[in-house]
């Protein structure tokens, strides 16, 4: 897979915990993967492993921050909570991928032959 797709689907996935975090407060990892694919009406499955390596990126960006409880079920658990540089990024990455997404919907709605203006 070439590195752009990877990189897109990485920042997609990052968006996603900041935004589950800003809106939810600070979660554990596995409540975190479980919210969104709640919120994504189970179209997306997060495996763990893709989920703590977005953990630890976000962490090395000092986007969130992670500090350890105790879980519902009385187990150790590490809690994730966004930083304000996390939510100066995820405002930035949001009004990035609207302007992305308006583009993706003008080319694909355009007609056939046609180049959007």
């Amino acid at each position: 897979m070439p590195k752009e797709k990877l990189d897109l689907l990485q920042g997609t996935l990052d968006l996603f915990v900041l935004q589950t975090l800003a809106t939810m407060g600070a979660m554990h990892g596995y409540g975190i993967a479980r919210r969104i694919e709640q919120v994504g009406a189970d179209a997306l499955m997060l495996n763990q492993g893709t989920i703590y390596a977005a953990l630890v990126r976000l962490q090395q960006g000092k986007w969130i921050d992670a500090e350890w409880g105790t879980s519902d079920n009385n187990r150790k658990a590490k809690y994730y909570e966004i930083t304000a540089r996390g939510r100066k990024r995820l405002i930035a990455e949001t009004e990035n991928w609207q302007r992305v997404s308006g583009v993706v919907h003008r080319i694909l709605g355009a007609p056939a032959g046609e180049l959007p203006s």
